[in-house]
């Protein structure tokens, strides 16, 4: 190759390789911003006993979202799963948070199915989910509970999300309705509300499917959910940061240099 040749090829990748890291630095920076709508530590410190939050996005920013929310009578909790990952994720993902924002903070008696209902419809509008002809499909499932500060009694609806309680060693599963917050692929029914008696040092789960669906280096098979239950039931006596470093280093050697396929996200909180 001529010296000409070999400068123009030079120069071609430096822009290239200019535009990747102009790509991404704007990732980055969106992921930042977008963290930044999540709750900080200082309020999670503030709402409970003790808590983790394992967030590991698969492309900088993520499609999972993690919220909290308190106006001195009742605590908002959920973790959300949208559509998708990286940019079409996350702006779903803000969508999600904007209209939770928006739902809770309004003045009213507040039940947990009532939420996703309205949060259905507002995902329905925005996106144009109408049901008729060629529509987006892009939903959000999500679990939210709702705790009372008075009495710790606490309300739980899930869309596609469960809730998983430890007491005692022993853990329970709340289940989610089988529907999305989005346009549904059959008939639209009401989201149900679970009303569960909490007791101090009770601790509960919420995750995104990320962690269950990744497949694993030496098996080639997903970590599956009954797996992330055991790990849940051994750890469940630890202080929640052990637990953060127990679910993460859990993930790693499970996932190993097999890529991550999807956002992960476990909320876990003691009361």
């Amino acid at each position: 190759m001529s010296g000409k040749n070999q400068h123009n090829v030079d120069i071609i990748s430096l822009i290239q390789n200019q535009g990747m890291d102009d790509h991404v630095a704007s990732l980055r920076y969106a992921g930042i911003i977008q963290k930044a709508l999540m709750p900080d530590i200082e309020l999670l410190k503030g709402l409970f006993r003790d808590y983790f939050v394992l967030f590991l996005p698969r492309d900088i920013v993520s499609g999972d979202f993690y919220y909290a929310f308190t106006n001195r009578q009742y605590t908002f909790v959920a973790a959300g799963d949208c559509t998708g990952h990286g940019v079409p994720g996350a702006l779903l993902s803000i969508l999600g948070i904007s209209f939770l924002n928006e739902i809770v903070q309004a003045k009213c008696d507040p039940k947990a199915n009532r939420i996703l209902n309205l949060m259905r419809e507002k995902v329905m509008k925005a996106l144009h989910q109408t049901g008729l002809g060629s529509v987006t499909m892009d939903s959000i499932d999500m679990a939210l509970c709702i705790i009372e500060c008075h009495t710790g009694k606490l309300q739980y609806s899930g869309a596609n999300r469960p809730l998983i309680r430890m007491r005692d060693g022993e853990l329970t599963e709340y289940k989610a309705d089988k529907m999305t917050i989005g346009l549904a692929p059959l008939v639209e029914q009401p989201f149900t509300n679970q009303i569960i008696d909490t007791q101090p040092g009770d601790s509960f789960y919420l995750f995104s499917d990320g962690f269950a669906d990744q497949f694993g280096e030496l098996t080639d098979k997903k970590f599956k959910h009954k797996h992330l239950k055991r790990v849940i039931v051994a750890m469940a006596e630890h202080p929640m940061a052990q637990q953060k470093k127990i679910l993460k280093s859990t993930f790693s050697e499970w996932k190993g240099d097999t890529p991550q396929i999807d956002d992960v996200l476990v909320f876990g909180f003691r009361l």
